[in-house]
């Protein structure tokens, strides 16, 4: 008998109008890795989607493989370290990984988008909600898009990490009822699933449950995630509202189909309510521009009273910032616990830090981040 809870999850993951797919590298390319794009995974994987969009359904595409696909072209036998020679890579990788797929999808008559983007897409606001709009439009014209990180141009500073986190943002981004990551691994695991003592697990209520489960970083050869980043990735999405199945790639049937499968995969339940796109924005996405450290008293009000940040609980102040810039509040032991956006230049904030509103020239008498721009990291 599955649990109700359970058949909650992954009946909202079968039912869901639009749904955000994630397929990494080493799913997509061949055993050794430096044979370029496996036409028979590409094939299968693209069957599954086209079976859920033809079905009524919406499907965004997270796809890795660029860098794979441009490795055989360039003579290279595996993943290179060095960021510009990724960047060259991707460029030609890129190319072929879009034809291949707009190739495969042409026998279901769907047209396919390519979107690519970098972390600046999503740590500016203003690109951020034209990013927004795009994946509207293209949705509306029955387009599949399929979206990667943008590996020729995006440098070190403003790279999303991996496609894993980038599949959450885009989750939140498109307004997705659900995230599908499929892997080369078939479920989340206790431990290392190439021992025998490691057991699947099935499902995942709230982060409670992850209490005994032991995940390493690694990737493949040819990617850059590990179950590590997936975890990561099945956090941010579900603490935003959006359930999460997980699975290994060759189950995309299944992770697609209608049907609720209970033995598929790792399933993971909403534990939040769906939140804005602005405050989901803010904790995932924007890059901050400077601190602000807070006194005990301050974090209390900003953390349990949901109080305005007032200049009197600020104790210091880092970096160069403008008046409606972002930055992270710190407690006193220097971690961040919450971000906002700053109501103060920070040349202005040195001189009345530390002083109450009544204290202050008229100019300056209000808060420096309003209760309403602040989200708890």
């Amino acid at each position: 008998m599955i649990p109700e809870a359970v058949s909650a999850t992954r009946q909202a993951v079968a039912q869901a109008r639009t749904v955000v797919v994630k397929v990494g590298s080493s799913s997509l390319t061949g055993p050794s890795g430096a044979g370029g794009l496996d036409g028979g995974r590409l094939d299968a994987l693209v069957d599954a989607v086209a079976r859920r969009v033809t079905g009524g359904g919406h499907v965004v595409l997270v796809s890795s493989g660029a860098i794979a696909a441009g490795l055989a072209p360039l003579g290279l036998r595996r993943r290179p370290r060095d960021l510009p020679t990724q960047q060259a890579a991707a460029s030609v990788g890129q190319q072929l990984l879009a034809q291949r797929y707009a190739g495969s999808f042409a026998r279901y008559r769907l047209p396919v988008g390519q979107v690519l983007l970098t972390g600046d897409d999503v740590v500016r606001r203003a690109h951020y909600r034209n990013a927004q709009r795009t994946f509207a439009k293209l949705l509306g014209f029955g387009v599949v898009p399929v979206v990667n990180e943008n590996d020729t141009v995006a440098t070190d500073e403003i790279r999303f990490g991996d496609n894993d986190r980038l599949a959450a943002l885009v989750a939140h981004l498109v307004g997705a009822e659900a995230l599908v990551l499929l892997s080369d691994v078939d479920a989340l695991y206790t431990g290392d699933p190439r021992l025998p003592d490691a057991r699947p697990v099935r499902e995942v209520a709230d982060v409670a449950a992850l209490s005994g489960v032991q995940v390493g970083s690694g990737g493949s050869d040819v990617g850059t995630g590990g179950m590590a980043t997936k975890l990561e990735a099945a956090l941010i999405a579900t603490g935003a509202g959006i359930p999460v199945l997980l699975t290994a790639a060759e189950h995309a049937e299944r992770a697609l189909s209608r049907k609720p499968d209970p033995a598929l995969g790792t399933a993971f339940a909403a534990s939040g309510r769906r939140t804005s796109a602005r405050s989901f924005w803010l904790r995932h996405a924007a890059h901050p521009s400077g601190t602000l450290q807070l006194d005990s008293g301050a974090v209390a009000a900003v953390l349990d009273r949901r109080k305005s940040l007032l200049p009197a609980g600020i104790t210091a102040v880092a970096g160069d910032f403008e008046s409606g810039d972002v930055v992270d509040l710190v407690g006193p032991d220097g971690q961040p616990v919450a971000r906002g956006f700053v109501a103060h230049d920070a040349a202005d904030l040195p001189p009345i830090i530390g002083r109450t509103l009544a204290q202050l020239p008229p100019e300056l008498r209000h808060e420096v981040v309003h209760a309403d721009d602040l989200v708890a990291l």
